[in-house]
């Protein structure tokens, strides 16, 4: 199971007609772009169960996010994301654990796996796990296969310009427990995402980052 390519196709005219009459008129394209990612969801959830008996019991609906966007406090009034997206976590999307996020957009897909922005007292005991097994942590995310994997490392996208409360800059791990979301992410290409080994290539990369995951999840 793989993107179509008038999945591509339907989200590239969505890019240039974000208009709620423009997809109206096309809403027969949606749907079969939609059911095109709800049965890739829904092979994945099984392919990746074998790997992760947590992911098992997910249902496609608790994966697979709505296209519509929440333009209320936006100053971009588009109303639909140029995107479709699963998240793989025990839980599904609305649970507070680490996942594996799927991401079909032309041009600009990937996958991602970690904790985006986690509330504060889930931060602070990550940040803890973290500090107590540095050692272990810090054997995970620099070992080949995820080096080579995840090639540009933790996101720096948000980061303290300070030690986090109770940390100070001498700590071995103060550059990761700056961190405010622990994340790492692989771009994918229009080609990968429509071919025959995609699947595959989602599997290996879910075997190689689950334990990262299955570290992060270990924070209580």
């Amino acid at each position: 199971m793989v993107i179509q390519k008038q999945t591509i196709q339907f989200l590239t005219d969505l890019k240039k007609n974000n208009t709620k009459e423009w997809f109206e008129s096309n809403r027969k394209k949606y749907e079969a772009a939609k059911e095109n990612v709800q049965q890739i969801t829904t092979s994945l959830i099984e392919q990746l169960g074998k790997v992760d008996e947590n992911l098992t019991t997910l249902q496609m609906k608790e994966c697979t996010f709505r296209i519509n966007r929440d333009v209320r406090f936006s100053k971009n009034k588009a109303p639909y994301k140029t995107n479709m997206s699963a998240i793989f976590a025990k839980g599904g999307k609305k649970a507070e654990t680490a996942g594996f996020y799927v991401h079909f957009e032309p041009g600009q897909s990937f996958i991602a796996a970690g904790f985006w922005s986690p509330e504060a007292k889930k931060l602070q005991s990550i940040r803890q796990e973290i500090d107590y097994n540095y050692n272990d942590f810090k054997k995970i995310i620099s070992s080949k296969k995820f080096t080579n994997t995840f090639t540009n490392g933790l996101s720096k996208e948000q980061v303290l310009v300070r030690p986090p409360k109770g940390y100070d800059e001498e700590n071995p791990a103060i550059e990761i427990l700056k961190l405010k979301s622990f994340v790492v992410t692989k771009p994918l290409t229009d080609e990968e995402i429509q071919a025959p080994s995609f699947a595959k290539l989602i599997v290996e990369s879910y075997k190689v980052v689950q334990p990262f995951l299955n570290f992060l999840n270990t924070a209580e």
